[in-house]
């Protein structure tokens, strides 16, 4: 009986990451759907094109809790139900496997950021912030915001075996989740790569064209 607690948090866990918060934050505030302007992928980098930082903000807050719940669920109170090291590796895989091709938006989903990142703060507060930081310095002095996801993806496993034995004991099942979604990771980013070597990605702070907020007739 124990192994069907696995299966079903798994389960879970991919239909939480299924919710494309992009998509339902911007209609909910009445705004333009993500994946119609910009770079068309529903996260909350584009979301900001559309000029709400509000729903961006959102946006983001929502797409981290949606990896970092599944996780920490487990964490806490998965144990006397057989769910331990191996099922946190699991649940927090398949809530960022949700958010790239999500269930409920036609598997179309975004680029895995922060869902990635609320991953690893759910399996670590040090480790989610250790990544945060490193992708802040890496924007901060590059004005690259797909730079600095791809930096932070490549360091996110190196800290985990890196500190292993220091702030935690690294687990064979976890760090192979980790590589996983790093790797997923760079090949979503496989476009952005293309034009940072050709010198056309866009910076930070210098958005692409969005429509105009939608108006809603008297």
């Amino acid at each position: 009986m124990n192994a069907v607690y696995p299966v079903l948090a798994t389960v879970a866990a991919y239909l939480l990451g299924s919710l494309s918060f992009a998509v339902i934050v911007t209609r909910l505030m009445g705004l333009n759907d993500p994946r119609t302007y910009g770079s068309k992928n529903p996260g909350a980098t584009n979301v900001l094109r559309s000029g709400s930082k509000a729903a961006a903000i959102v946006t983001l807050l929502l797409d981290a809790v949606k990896g970092w719940l599944p996780v920490v669920l487990v964490r806490w109170f998965g144990k006397p139900y057989g769910m331990e090291d191996g099922t946190i590796a699991l649940v927090g895989l398949a809530a960022f496997l949700g958010h790239l091709w999500p269930v409920f938006f036609r598997f179309e989903g975004g680029k895995g950021v922060a869902t990635a990142l609320g991953v690893l703060l759910g399996i670590s507060g040090w480790l989610g912030l250790a990544t945060a930081f490193t992708w802040v310095i890496v924007a901060f002095f590059f004005r690259y915001s797909s730079l600095a996801s791809l930096v932070a993806a490549v360091f996110a496993p190196v800290y985990y075996l890196l500190v292993s034995g220091v702030v935690w004991y690294a687990e064979a099942s976890i760090a192979v989740a980790i590589g996983v979604m790093s790797m997923l990771l760079a090949w979503r980013h496989k476009e952005n790569i293309g034009r940072l070597i050709e010198g056309k990605e866009s910076r930070l702070g210098r958005s692409k064209a969005a429509p105009a907020p939608k108006q809603h007739k008297p």
